[in-house]
C-alpha cells in the first residue's frame, strides 16, 4: 500500500517539511505492473502475498477491478508490505519500502507459478521479494520456455549470475543501472555503456529508463534509443512499473522489440500524468488514442 505525501520539495535529511496533501494508493511494483498488463487486454495473473489487514484486503480487491487474476495471492499473518512516498511539485519522488508480506514469498509460492507457466509468454519479476525467490522464478520460466522481464528495484549489487543468465530483458532506469554496474548513469551514452555491461553478464536484452529522457536498448544485434513522450507530468510514481507493462503487453501481442519500447514508453509517460501508482495505469482505448494522437519526439 502507498502512503503518498505530497510536499514542495523533498527534504534534506533532517529536516522537517509542511506537505500539502495525502492519500493512500494500492502499489507494490509487481502488483502495478500486473495491472498494467491487465488493462491493456492481455490476460494477467498475480503470484505473491499480502498481509492479514486491511491493507491487504484492500489490495486485491484493486487487482481484482483491474481483472488481474489473484487465486494465487496467498495472505500471510503479518502486515502488508507498505511504501512510503514523498512527492514535490515537479512530479519526482523518495520511497522507503518494508516488505511486510512480500519477505515471505518463498519456494511454495514458485511451485504455484511453476503450474501457471506452460500457457503463459511473459513472467515479470521485481526485487521487491527475496532473491532467491525471484531466481527459483527465473529459472523455472527460462525452463518453460517463458520470456522472462527483471525490473531490479529496488537495486541490489549483489545480483547472483544464475539470475542474469535466467533473465532475457532487465529494466532498471538510470539510479538502479548505476548501483548494478558502478558509474554514475545520466544519458544516453552512459546509459548504453551500462546496458553493454549488462548484456556481459548474460542477459539477452538491457533496457535503461531515462524517465524524460528516453530509453536507452540493447542487445546483442543492435543498440537503439527511443524518444520519451512529451506530456504534462504531475506524479512519476510507477511510472517504471506502467513502462514494463505497457513492454510487456507489446510483447504478448507479436510486436517487435522496438515497437514493444515504444508501447512501454507510452505507458509510462501516461502514467505520470495522474497521482498514485495502479490507480494511474491507463485502459486500452486511452493508449490506443495516445499513441495514434502523440507522435514521439525526432
Amino acid at each position: 500500500m502507498d502512503l503518498v505525501v505530497q510536499s514542495p520539495r523533498l527534504p534534506m535529511p533532517g529536516e522537517t517539511l509542511l506537505g500539502r496533501g495525502f492519500f493512500t494508493a494500492s502499489g507494490g511494483k509487481g502488483a502495478n505492473q500486473a495491472v498494467a498488463v491487465a488493462r491493456l487486454g492481455i490476460p494477467t495473473t498475480m503470484v505473491g502475498r499480502v498481509g492479514k489487514d486491511s491493507f491487504g484486503n484492500e489490495l486485491v480487491k484493486s487487482l481484482q477491478t483491474s481483472g488481474v487474476q489473484t487465486d494465487h495471492v496467498l495472505v500471510e499473518a503479518v502486515n502488508s508490505g507498505v511504501a512510503l512516498i514523498t512527492v514535490d511539485d515537479t512530479g519526482q519522488n523518495q520511497i522507503i519500502i518494508v516488505p511486510g508480506a512480500n519477505g515471505c514469498v518463498n519456494a511454495i509460492d514458485i511451485e504455484r507459478l511453476t503450474s501457471l507457466l506452460p500457457s503463459a509468454i511473459a513472467l515479470l519479476l521485481q526485487l521487491e521479494i527475496p532473491l532467491a525467490a525471484v531466481v527459483g522464478a527465473a529459472i523455472a520460466a527460462k525452463q518453460a520456455g517463458v520470456t522472462v522481464i527483471l525490473d531490479p528495484a529496488p537495486a541490489q549489487i549483489d545480483i547472483p549470475p544464475e539470475l542474469y543468465k535466467s533473465v532475457d530483458i532487465i529494466t532498471p532506469n538510470e539510479i538502479e543501472a548505476g548501483q548494478l554496474v558502478g558509474f554514475a548513469v545520466t544519458e544516453q551514452e552512459s546509459a548504453t555503456a551500462a546496458a553493454k555491461i549488462l548484456l556481459q553478464r548474460g542477459v539477452k536484452t538491457a533496457i535503461v529508463k531515462l524517465g524524460d529522457r528516453g530509453v536507452v536498448c540493447a542487445t546483442q544485434e543492435e543498440i537503439f534509443f527511443v524518444p520519451a513522450f512529451s506530456v504534462a507530468v504531475v506524479d512519476t510514481v510507477a511510472a517504471g512499473d506502467a513502462f514494463n507493462g505497457g513492454l510487456a503487453a507489446g510483447l504478448a501481442t507479436k510486436l517487435s522489440l522496438r515497437q514493444a519500447v515504444v508501447w512501454g514508453a507510452a505507458a509510462g509517460a501516461l502514467a505520470a500524468t495522474k497521482s498514485g501508482a495502479q490507480v494511474a495505469m491507463c485502459d486500452r482505448d486511452t493508449f490506443d488514442r495516445f499513441l495514434n494522437e502523440t507522435m514521439l519526439p525526432s
